[in-house]
């Protein structure tokens, strides 16, 4: 009778059985927790990835109003234009002195203008002639609006010739402007 008792495996197998089970149960919590923890991550990376690419891709700064251009007292080329800026609704601010506007016309190359009061070695800029703020910072915030002059005298635009100025802040999209000399040079103009 003793030898039957030992002979019988009957009990061991239920063990082995419970030990199986709790084994697999925590190898698919071990496997879940991992999963999960990659899946949040890749969630979270592609929600930057989104508000970066929204924040890139929506233009920061628009125009407020005309083009005014200023001519020659001979009436022969165009001395600068005058523009209002301000921001797009719903646009993040935008730092007017790391802002680049880029020059080009037909017979001339693509030309970077900084701000003056930013870069006052630079004889290529622009100037901010006036800020509608409430502070002294060159930070165009939400409801101001900045008077930027850019001297195009260098360039010897004549009637009718076509000129581009690319508005390009630290971070958004790039405004773009295209416009026309009139036939007929002024000393005050609005360029439409």
């Amino acid at each position: 009778m003793l030898n039957n008792l030992f002979k019988n495996n009957k009990g061991f197998t239920g063990l082995e059985a419970a030990i199986v089970l709790v084994a697999f149960v925590v190898v698919a919590a071990v496997f879940s927790y991992v999963m999960l923890g990659a899946g949040f991550y890749t969630t979270q990376k592609s929600q930057e990835v989104v508000h970066t690419g929204v924040a890139q891709a929506s233009s920061s700064v628009e125009l407020s109003g005309d083009i005014i251009a200023a001519g020659s007292a001979d009436g022969k080329e165009l001395e600068n234009v005058t523009m209002f800026l301000q921001l797009t609704s719903g646009g993040s601010p935008v730092d007017i002195n790391k802002t680049l506007i880029v020059f080009t016309a037909r017979d001339h190359a693509p030309t970077d203008l900084l701000n003056g009061s930013y870069d006052p070695m630079s004889t290529e800029n622009y100037n901010v002639t006036a800020r509608f703020n409430d502070n002294d910072d060159y930070l165009l915030d939400k409801l101001e609006k900045f008077e930027v002059r850019v001297p195009l005298a260098a360039y010897d635009l004549e009637p009718n010739e076509e000129f581009q100025l690319e508005i390009k802040p630290p971070q958004g999209a790039t405004y773009t402007i295209h416009r026309q000399v009139p036939p007929s040079i002024s000393p005050r103009m609005i360029l439409n």
